[in-house]
């Protein structure tokens, strides 16, 4: 018989960034049957589901719900910062947990997340490597007016200029805006060698279209010379974008469609959004699987008696170890253009921060 363990589920299903919403949770479902469906886990979770509606005010409440009204102590969800801020409090005093499926920007550890993306030294710092050895060292940043955009922009900052690099422009959109005009008519002017685009949802979409045009109407602005860098965007939302305005979009990510399996499974999946989501849930059951009571226990507890390790979570920050690529969107799909070496979350940037170059190629005596 398997134990029945309620599992937490807070996403989103309408708004302006429903569709990373959508992967993570369709990613935390295929996990949950395939958990369910096979025989050799001692343990059934059953999803308690709350949508926000994209409502940052719901988050708090809903996730206090989850953990007031049924008996789950984990919660797998929330895709901005903003929301995993306002959950934190409400996880700190009921004893739960959130398990965080979405790049984010950093500098956070909390007892009560675990963090199955990337952060900076995963995303951003690669990223930027790979655009200072092939396009230049002058950027233009682009972002939506909350915390991601913010703290993705200020780290941005930093690492350019420590590298004698030089920010030519900086601009914010509300969540949801699709006025780019100022935005492009910036770009124009000053000419950068790469644009870092930390927009979301309809404010990216109508940011690429736009860009595309320039580019048809001058040549610097196309992928090849000058294109548009992201740590965010994945296979998730490129169906809601102009084909014409993803091709030569730039990303950085744990996982691309097509590209070696997510670390531990042997499986494809839609995004790293999706993957990193069907990670969370298959960490935790095997935590809660290892010994009795694990199920009452905390998440310091868990990672302290897990009998196989710490599940590739980092016990004093609660990051993962992820691998590094990065990959250019052809002919509507993303293809990959580097690999760095796997390595793991470190949020507050301890091992420096500065932008981290590819590997030079190796060189033989003939």
């Amino acid at each position: 018989m398997k134990t029945q363990v309620e599992l937490g589920l807070l996403y989103s299903r309408s708004g302006s960034y429903s569709l990373i919403s959508e992967a993570c949770r369709t990613g935390a479902l295929s996990a949950i049957d395939h958990i369910n469906a096979d025989p050799a886990v001692p343990l059934r979770f059953v999803p308690v589901e709350r949508d926000p509606r994209g409502n940052i005010d719901a988050y708090g409440p809903l996730c206090e719900e989850i953990l007031r009204d049924s008996s789950a102590r984990h919660v797998i969800g929330c895709v901005t910062s903003w929301s995993r801020k306002e959950v934190i409090p409400t996880l700190e005093k009921a004893g739960g947990t959130l398990w965080y499926p979405v790049p984010y920007e950093g500098f956070e550890a909390s007892d009560h997340v675990v963090y199955t993306h990337a952060c900076p030294n995963q995303h951003l710092l690669p990223l930027l490597g790979w655009a200072f050895a092939r396009l230049g060292r002058r950027g233009y940043l682009t972002g939506s007016n909350y915390i991601w955009g913010w703290e993705m922009n200020r780290l941005a900052r930093e690492v350019i200029s420590g590298a004698g690099g030089e920010v030519l422009g900086e601009r914010y959109l509300p969540l949801g805006s699709v006025d780019i005009g100022r935005m492009i008519e910036e770009i124009r002017a000053t000419r950068p060698d790469f644009i870092l685009n930390n927009l979301i949802g309809p404010s990216q979409y109508a940011f690429l279209a736009a860009y595309r045009r320039l580019g048809e109407e001058i040549a610097h602005f196309r992928p090849e010379t000058c294109p548009i860098l992201s740590c965010n965007l994945t296979e998730c939302e490129l169906a809601a974008i102009e084909p014409a305005a993803a091709e030569g979009l730039v990303a950085a990510g744990p996982y691309f469609r097509g590209a070696t399996g997510w670390p531990g499974a042997q499986r494809s999946f839609g995004s790293s959004h999706e993957a990193a989501a069907w990670s969370a849930v298959h960490r935790l059951a095997r935590l809660l699987s290892g010994h009795a009571g694990a199920t009452r226990e905390s998440l310091a507890q868990l990672l302290a008696h897990a009998p196989g390790g710490t599940e590739g979570i980092d016990p004093a920050t609660h990051h993962t170890e992820l691998p590094v690529l990065i990959a250019q969107v052809e002919n509507g799909a993303f293809a990959i253009r580097e690999r760095f070496a796997a390595r793991m979350g470190d949020p507050y940037l301890s091992h420096g921060r500065e932008a981290a170059m590819p590997a030079a190629p190796r060189l033989k005596v003939v």
